[in-house]
């Protein structure tokens, strides 16, 4: 009979980084993050301010804070834009009236509005889109924060890893998506149906964040609050006359 030995290690327990260091064979190369060359020093930085505060419910609001004040310049921009393209509506609308049967005629008016009102259509996307994977990284770097792990917030959140008993997160997350949705200025552009369904958002994400882990609830509402507190920054600017 031939008998063969073999020896091996085997790892169990949290992904916390300093013991998959220990442990070698690169085992701090397993954590699963989307976009982990943008997560993983957001997760540092979670990490970091955990460290001053104490708290990794405060950590998570200070995260986002300083995300959102980063990328303030493109979300400023993103939303004139979409507010400028709001003022241009009515003339949108009567140009679509007064041309729906020339298809061509309309593109060539509608292109002449925008650029006597030095509007971009995309102006109000392309910054929003810029923003995505950072917000998809955060995301992230939340979902596989062992840390968040019987990490306590306030009053009933006794553990940031596990979704909000009470429900309360998760409502505040649908009002505030709600009333930003509200705040967003809405143009011409859009289809009738998408608007429909976009007006279902945030009951639908409301329905789904009763299961996520009550940290990842608390980032969402924080981000909702400071998209509201920027919308209205933007609503009180004073925007050129239309030509």
């Amino acid at each position: 009979n031939l008998l063969v030995e073999s020896d091996f290690r085997m790892f169990y327990g949290p992904k916390e980084d300093q013991e998959l260091l220990k442990f070698g064979h690169n085992l701090e190369m397993s954590h699963d993050m989307t976009l982990e060359i943008l997560a993983a020093p957001l997760l540092d930085l979670l990490r970091l301010i955990y460290g001053y505060v104490g708290n990794y419910g405060v950590a998570i609001i200070i995260l986002t804070i300083i995300v959102r004040v980063v990328l303030f310049p493109l979300t400023f921009k993103g939303m004139k834009s979409m507010k400028r393209m709001q003022q241009l509506t009515p003339r949108m609308k009567k140009l679509q009236e007064k041309y729906k049967k020339n298809k061509e005629k309309l593109n060539k008016e509608m292109m002449e509005l925008y650029r006597k009102n030095k509007v971009n259509p995309l102006g109000g996307c392309l910054p929003m889109l810029l923003q995505i994977p950072v917000f998809f990284a955060l995301y992230s770097s939340l979902s596989s924060a062992v840390e968040l792990r019987h990490a306590p917030f306030i009053f009933w959140i006794s553990d940031l890893s596990q979704p909000d008993g009470l429900g309360i997160t998760p409502l505040l997350m649908g009002a505030s998506m709600f009333i930003q949705q509200k705040m967003t200025p809405q143009t011409a552009m859009m289809d009738p149906t998408q608007a429909k369904i976009m007006q279902m958002l945030p009951f639908i994400f409301t329905i789904f964040t009763f299961t996520f882990p009550s940290g990842l609830t608390l980032y969402w509402v924080t981000s909702n609050i400071l998209s509201i507190a920027q919308q209205q920054i933007i609503n009180r600017i004073k925007t050129p006359e239309l030509q």
